[in-house]
């Protein structure tokens, strides 16, 4: 089936172009690089994986309750229309918000693909280089298994929301080597991680829980190369430079604080758009998770060198100016190990029961 027939709504046809601005680099230095960055490298290269043997999709999912999400978590709970959805409504309203969510995701992973590779093209360091080039296949990756679960799991997608396409778009077209990462790595791809760890984190159904713990086992790697490399580049730009980042960083962290609810599936449940907006502005799981979505970006703003005045009063005005204190470190290894601990988990579980099938197929020979 194509995947234009399970949009519900029109994405538009043909194939979105970004014009390309900025110079390809070539680096003829061939010897070393920086020790953490190869290192870095390094455990890209260890860590690949193949999403149709890793995560079990035998598993079942129901569409109308993919994620198990609550009542109170819905956008429309405690309104006047609540009372008015039958159990089937509802049921269809929770799985319009996973293929909401998931089709952003999975936009937002073709994107960070596409920035991957741009990074490959015009860092100016052959270790970047290395590493942005094992990114390009784990985000690849990532856009398959996204894909993979909202074709056969969910059977819906949603467009890519217009202020997540903005974005990635201004991204794209700057012509600093360095935006990538920090359209990328740092605020898109932090928003989504924030996203991915909340829904991790509190869903109860395994084919989801394993989908997001494996992907962000992989983005963990990847904020790190992003602090890694803006860190030692922002040292050596003036404040005028910075000051431009960082009006960059406001505006991107605006835009999805305020743009990225999902007003869209009201608004395919009849809502009006004013009331959809007002629905949403009042939600209190919506504000908790707004306020959730910055955990990785505030630290990772602040630990790269972007602090000016006006930065600290945007996060000051959002609310999340705290979370800058947020060990980066810790979080990125709580990832790491929630992916373990689950493989360990599932696979002891598989050794188990292929154990106990010998073990009955031997006394059943006993038996005879």
């Amino acid at each position: 089936m194509s995947t234009h027939e399970l949009y519900t709504n029109d994405p538009g046809e043909g194939v979105w172009q970004v014009p390309a601005s900025g110079a390809a680099r070539f680096s003829w230095e061939y010897d070393g690089g920086r020790e953490r960055l190869l290192a870095l490298y390094q455990k890209g290269k260890d860590k690949q994986w193949d999403g149709a043997k890793r995560i079990d999709w035998d598993l079942e999912v129901d569409p109308n309750d993919p994620l198990g999400t609550p009542d109170e978590a819905q956008t429309l709970y405690g309104t006047r229309y609540w009372p008015k959805l039958s159990d089937k409504d509802k049921g269809e309203l929770r799985r319009h918000y996973t293929a909401w969510n998931f089709s952003q995701f999975l936009h937002g992973e073709q994107g960070a693909m596409v920035c991957a590779a741009r990074i490959v093209e015009s860092v100016p360091d052959l270790d970047a280089k290395f590493y942005s080039a094992t990114q390009t296949m784990d985000e690849a990756r990532h856009a398959e298994i996204f894909g993979r679960f909202l074709h056969e799991k969910v059977g819906m997608l949603y467009p890519i929301n217009d202020n997540l396409q903005e974005l990635l778009g201004d991204t794209l077209r700057d012509s600093r080597w360095d935006m990538p990462y920090l359209g990328m790595q740092v605020l898109i791809e932090g928003l989504a991680l924030a996203a991915f760890g909340m829904i991790r984190d509190t869903t109860d159904k395994p084919l989801p829980k394993q989908i997001l713990a494996y992907v962000m086992q992989d983005e963990a790697r990847h904020v790190a190369f992003g602090r890694m490399a803006l860190r030692d580049y922002y040292k050596q730009l003036t404040d005028a430079e910075l000051r431009e980042r960082e009006e960059f960083v406001i505006e991107g962290c605006y835009l999805m604080r305020d743009r990225l609810r999902g007003v869209e599936v009201l608004e395919n449940f009849g809502i009006p758009r004013k009331e959809a907006d007002e629905f949403s502005e009042q939600s209190e799981f919506l504000h908790l998770f707004r306020k959730l979505l910055f955990s990785r970006i505030v630290p990772c703003v602040k630990d790269i060198g972007l602090w000016g005045e006006r930065l600290q009063k945007a996060y000051l005005d959002m609310g999340v100016f705290e979370m800058g204190n947020s060990n980066l470190e810790l979080l990125m290894k709580q990832d790491e190990e929630i992916a373990e601990a689950l493989d360990r988990e599932r696979f002891a579980a598989e050794e188990a029961e292929r154990v106990a099938e010998v073990e009955a197929v031997i006394a059943e020979g006993a038996d005879t």
